[in-house]
């Protein structure tokens, strides 16, 4: 019963955002086929189904989750609005650094490997992300601020 509660409740949002998906997201231009406006409706699409099909068949088993479980669901989504509120003035790499140590570490890994696993998801998800597929990531004010305090003065002037 509660997959179909959770799935209904999911299916009302699903509904509210591929109505936006398909009416208020219009971009000028598109850099590809499947560009901005084609990505929000193809995952509403999908996300319809997905839940239609949980509605159809939910799981038999009754749903029993600890107080552990819920504090890490909770501290998931605190993560992922604090990940999308320093993408930007962070950058890509160092935003992800932070959250992929955090996340891992959450979900049991040691310090050493969580941060180890962070900087292989900042530094590898930045070279597969703007290398590789050509997106354009934040940099970051952060970034651009360090870069800055040690670039050398080429203007051949004091401030």
């Amino acid at each position: 019963m509660a997959d179909r509660v959770f799935a209904g409740v999911l299916l009302l949002v699903t509904l509210a955002y591929s109505v936006i998906a398909f009416t208020a997201i219009s971009a000028p231009f598109q850099y590809d086929p499947l560009g901005p406006e084609s990505w929000p409706r193809l995952l509403s699409i999908v996300a319809i189904l997905c839940i239609l099909a949980i509605l159809w068949k939910p799981d038999t088993e009754a749903l029993d989750v600890s107080n552990r479980a819920w504090f890490r669901l909770f501290a998931t989504v605190v993560l992922l609005v604090a990940y999308a509120e320093l993408y930007e003035p962070f950058g890509f790499v160092v935003a992800t650094i932070l959250f992929g140590t955090v996340m891992a570490a959450m979900l049991g890994a040691g310090i050493l490997r969580a941060g180890i696993f962070g900087v292989v998801a900042g530094v590898a998800g930045y070279l597969l992300c703007a290398q590789l597929m050509g997106l354009n990531l934040p940099e970051g004010e952060l970034v651009a601020w360090v870069t800055g305090a040690f670039t050398p003065d080429t203007t051949g002037g004091s401030s």
